[in-house]
């Protein structure tokens, strides 16, 4: 316990608050049990190590623990707890909590018989919270960590600050938007940067590498936590991996799933329910239309990977500039609206809103007729009425 301690203190006392997701400020930290999902390298860990460091006192009541620590190869969760509380702890921030086994009984257990002990714990954004053993849907209150916005990359990379802007902030005000940021950076070469290597925060440990390690990154998001969540054979990896090969080197595209079936050699069942796994593990983006049933085994309409840097590791051939903007542009939406295929356009936002994109010399006939609809332009500072750059759309987290 007192080696967990000395471990703890380090890396709480380490942490850099220089660049601070958005996530750290938005989370009500006041809950018993908070739950942080997302994609591996997201910066989870980060996340937690900085609200230990700037919310928490310096006196032994937080802990922060990775549960591959081999701590656990001989104590539970629950033993940590109680051990934890009875020295006078308030604060358990728990990592990785998907490589527990018995992570929801326990968890359960401990918001039960501990009501003094606040718990934080992150995850692979595959593990869907409430369907562990234990219902923890009235107990723990979840956060999505996606990948970088824009807006972060330009902090992270510049150190220029700018503040978020909502999406109605974007349709209505886009002009002036635009001028607030042109007043401090050119967002056109920024912008081009960032989808080659700007979602991830580990593009600060070196460019030059950046593909190949979040190619590996993939890898161990299937071989590590997808497998800790689903217990899969060796076999279904490799048909996984091959499954993403194909999508990453067709991407926009429309599955077949018997066609996909027989290419991956993934009964249909399975192969619907791999789709699903991995746009949870946010590799791919599933998008159907609206007003259609969407879960496990509803087949989607049309598949993207879920960023531009991932269509630059896995899908090098394919990553043209359309295919780039029409992913860029689902991937930060995403995050804060509902995203589908539009009848008419491209894409669909909140049941409301289309948007069709494109480069400078793109028209909007495809989308004349439509109410609320919007060009979104790839390659424009500025835009004018009913038309927006592409770039601004990133300023949404």
């Amino acid at each position: 316990m007192e080696k967990l301690h000395l471990n703890s203190q380090k890396k709480i006392q380490g942490i850099s608050l220089d660049f601070q997701r958005f996530l750290l400020e938005k989370i009500d930290w006041n809950e018993r049990l908070i739950a942080i999902s997302g994609a591996r390298g997201a910066g989870k860990t980060s996340l937690l190590l900085q609200h230990g460091k700037k919310h928490l006192p310096e006196n032994g009541s937080i802990l922060f623990v990775s549960l591959d620590d081999l701590y656990f190869s001989d104590h539970s969760i629950l033993e940590l707890a109680e051990d934890f509380q009875l020295t006078g702890g308030k604060v358990l921030l728990l990592d990785e909590i998907h490589k527990y086994p018995n992570w929801s009984r326990e968890l359960k257990l401990i918001y039960d018989d501990f009501p003094q002990l606040k718990v934080v714990f992150t995850s692979s954004s595959v593990l869907e919270i409430y369907k562990g053993e234990s219902d923890l849907s009235r107990r723990a209150v979840s956060y999505l960590l996606p990948e970088l916005s824009l807006r972060e990359f330009i902090e992270l990379e510049l150190g220029i600050q700018f503040p978020s802007f909502s999406l109605r902030e974007i349709i209505e005000n886009h002009v002036s938007l635009s001028t607030q940021v042109l007043e401090k950076i050119q967002p056109i070469p920024i912008y081009q940067q960032y989808v080659k290597w700007g979602a991830y925060p580990f593009f600060k440990e070196g460019k030059d590498h950046y593909l190949d390690k979040l190619q590996k990154t993939v890898q161990i998001t299937i071989e590590v936590d997808l497998n800790a969540v689903e217990n899969m054979d060796y076999e279904m990896q490799f048909k996984l991996k091959k499954l993403i090969r194909i999508v990453a080197t067709s991407v926009p595209f429309t599955p077949n799933v018997s066609e996909l079936s027989q290419k991956t050699g993934i009964s249909r069942p399975s192969l619907l329910r791999a789709l699903d796994l991995l746009d949870r593990a946010r590799i791919l983006q599933s998008l159907h239309k609206p007003n259609t049933g969407i879960g496990a085994l509803t087949k989607p309409e049309k598949l993207y990977l879920c960023n531009s840097n991932l269509l630059q590791a896995l899908g090098e051939e394919n990553a043209n500039v359309g295919t780039i903007r029409e992913t860029f542009f689902a991937n930060q939406l995403r995050s804060v609206a509902q995203v589908n295929l539009a009848a008419k356009g491209d894409f669909l936002i909140n049941k409301k809103w289309t948007f069709e994109i494109g480069g400078k010399s793109k028209t909007s006939s495809q989308i004349r007729d439509v109410e609320d609809s919007y060009l979104v332009k790839d390659d424009i500072e500025y835009g004018v009425g009913c038309t927006i750059p592409l770039w601004l759309f990133g300023f949404l987290y």
